[in-house]
């Protein structure tokens, strides 16, 4: 039985959770120091959310999240283009929300890569919008599948392009399953229902 009572270590550094809105920012701002991209993201959505004992503060969440993007962390640069794209915190600014969408959709995240098929299909783009909904397909994105299929209904990609593309899918579908993955996606997902809205799955 774990020293801590029956609750788990964090599968990411190994230690007891702290319990306290102060001690997890400390541990936040402790792992800040040692360069922690993910930490710099996640003190970001507390000011967002004016959660843990933090002030309600975009700007000062949209500097860490820059700060977290230069660190490599692209789910950081996915919640600036959401803001930029939808108002939040900021004026609406779609030239900004599309370039922090390309930055983060280039560090391999699929949500951006959907969204930027939104962008490129709401102007008549399909072209361009399916290579996006492709490549997210093929990175194991469901949301981007259904893009896809739909191209192919539509004749905006072809039956060897479908075809490819699903079996990329399911090969990456294939290769992100293990165990640990699984635990650590319920422990996101848990997280992210609580706070649902501070990233917006476009």
């Amino acid at each position: 039985m774990p020293e801590n009572g029956g609750s788990e270590l964090c599968p990411f550094c190994r230690m007891i959770p702290p319990k306290t809105p102060k001690g997890i920012v400390e541990r936040t701002m402790t792992l800040m120091k040692n360069g922690n991209a993910a930490a710099y993201e996640q003190l970001g959505i507390y000011y967002v959310e004016g959660t843990k004992g933090m002030p309600k503060d975009g700007t000062k969440a949209h500097e860490l999240w820059l700060k977290a993007g230069e660190l490599g962390h692209h789910g950081a640069l996915f919640n600036l283009a959401v803001h930029y794209r939808y108002g939040m915190s900021v004026d609406i600014d779609e030239k900004k929300a599309k370039h922090y969408y390309e930055l983060a959709a280039m560090g391999g995240n699929a949500y951006a890569r959907h969204a930027l098929g939104c962008l490129e299909g709401n102007v008549g783009n399909h072209k361009r919008a399916m290579k996006h909904f492709i490549l997210g397909a093929r990175s194991g994105e469901a949301a981007c599948l259904g893009e896809v299929k739909t191209g192919f209904t539509r004749e905006f990609v072809t039956k060897d392009e479908y075809a490819n593309t699903l079996r990329a899918f399911h090969e990456r579908q294939k290769e992100m399953k293990s165990d640990a993955r699984d635990k650590v996606a319920a422990i996101i997902a848990k997280k992210q229902g609580k706070r649902r809205g501070s990233q917006v799955k476009v």
